[in-house]
């Protein structure tokens, strides 16, 4: 079955910028500083004779998508650059026509044979792991959506259905999603406004007191100043995962400072999230960080709205991490384990209760795990890689089409200023924070909405 909608791709550009961090942030025991963006147009041509150029944007975040002893952080960033240029080049030599989805699809089939390829021309000696894959296709497939989109002067969000998908769900995922199409989980308009996830770092001063290096830019420099400046709602907090001690009173810590600045504010209800970054050695040390916190600050735990990915990313390889216990207490969701319908079937057997999804791992991979979270009525978030401008667009519209995502994280405003330079004017409600939200509803132009 073919469309007078169906695009073929007529050429792609890569691009590539480097930004400087604020202040490093630090997470699974890694200490980042700065960002390489790699930027993608695609130019595409409907059946129809209709034209039009989409972008994709998205830092290749290789300290959290390869995390290695083996090979050096400049190794690894290098690889998945090139990477992300390979397969542009791919990209641009495809000659089938189709929607977006079924095109992307094609081409992740050979993100494999495109990552051994890089690992022998740069002569490292692991290959390169699916997640970091993932993560340098992504401004590519972000860039084919947007530019359907354009071209239909739509919103890509809203021509998911049949009337220009030619498969079914049941193509991509199971035979439970017969007849199904994407616009059955995802929003027609955006929701208007969506909690900000503000990211409370290892490295992050709580107050003046553990201020050592202030930076003096005139924007807030300690939670508490962050939380009166920008009527913060939501943490995320950054923990050891392997310092039992240190997580639970960093928790008590942020509560404390909490307390006290919504206090100021009169706001009586906030939540939080605690990211582990993978480095519990078990599911007994959740456990007992959840016990001992219930004893230090119960009003803390009964803030805590869901747990990230505590455990190791390789669930198969660690099958006796099984969540189901710490389930009970709160949603605990896979993030760096989700590449793959396969992996989040994997993580449901092993007890998580629930996926985040992120723009980073793909626009295809992120609806197609989105819909079947919906199905299996799993807890959804949406979280970032740090992402600035662009990128952070892009994620923060993947929270507010798919309808049981309830805030978005988004930390590139803290860490990373510069890369939203330009575009903080374009859309003031998503970069300028008084309420403690973005303004989602800024996000329903043509294309990806930015």
């Amino acid at each position: 079955m073919t469309k007078a909608t169906d695009i073929f791709l007529k050429s792609v550009e890569t691009a590539t910028q480097r930004i400087d961090y604020r202040v490093p942030i630090k997470f699974g025991g890694r200490v980042v500083t700065d960002v390489v963006l790699l930027d993608v147009a695609v130019d595409i041509e409907m059946r129809d004779g209709r034209r039009a150029r989409g972008y994709g944007s998205m830092p290749m975040g290789n300290a959290w998508a390869w995390p290695t002893q083996s090979s050096s952080g400049d190794q690894t960033l290098a690889a998945m650059i090139q990477l992300g240029e390979r397969l542009a080049i791919d990209a641009s030599d495809y000659s089938e026509a189709g929607h977006p989805l079924e095109i992307t699809h094609d081409l992740a089939a050979d993100y494999q044979a495109a990552a051994d390829r890089v690992i022998v021309d740069l002569g490292l000696g692991e290959p390169m792991p699916r997640l970091a894959q993932l993560v340098a296709a992504s401004p590519l497939e972000a860039a084919i959506h947007d530019a359907f989109g354009v071209a239909l002067q739509q919103n890509s969000y809203n021509v998911l259905g049949e009337t220009y998908a030619n498969r079914d769900l049941a193509s991509y995922l199971t035979d439970e999603f017969a007849g199904e199409y994407l616009d059955r989980y995802t929003l027609r308009e955006p929701k208007t406004k969506m909690p900000l996830y503000h990211l409370v770092g290892a490295l992050d001063a709580l107050t003046e007191a553990e201020l050592s290096n202030p930076v003096h830019d005139g924007l807030p420099e300690t939670l508490g100043q962050w939380i009166l400046a920008d009527g913060l709602t939501h943490l995320k907090i950054k923990l050891a995962g392997d310092d039992l001690a240190w997580d639970v009173q960093r928790v008590v810590g942020v509560e404390r400072v909490a307390e006290e600045a919504q206090r100021r504010r009169g706001c009586q209800q906030w939540s939080y999230s605690l990211d582990f970054n993978e480095k519990c050695a078990s599911v007994e040390y959740v456990l007992e960080f959840l016990r001992r916190l219930q004893e230090e600050s119960p009003t803390a735990l009964t803030r805590v709205q869901y747990i990230e990915q505590p455990t190791h990313r390789d669930l198969r390889a660690n099958p006796e991490n099984r969540m189901h216990e710490a389930a009970k207490i709160k949603p605990v969701v896979i993030d760096e384990s989700l590449v793959d319908l396969e992996s989040l079937l994997l993580a449901r057997e092993q007890g998580y209760s629930g996926v985040a999804l992120k723009a980073c791992k793909g626009h295809t991979e992120a609806l197609l795990m989105g819909a079947a979270a919906q199905k299996y009525q799993l807890f959804l978030c949406v979280q970032d890689l740090t992402c600035i401008g662009r990128s952070f667009l892009h994620s923060a519209s993947v929270a507010a089409r798919i309808p049981t995502v309830a805030a978005i994280e988004g930390n590139g405003r803290q860490y990373c200023p510069a890369g939203n330079r330009g575009w903080d004017e374009r859309f003031p409600g998503m970069f300028q924070i008084t309420d403690g939200t973005v303004q989602t509803s800024e996000l329903n132009g043509p294309g990806l909405g930015y």
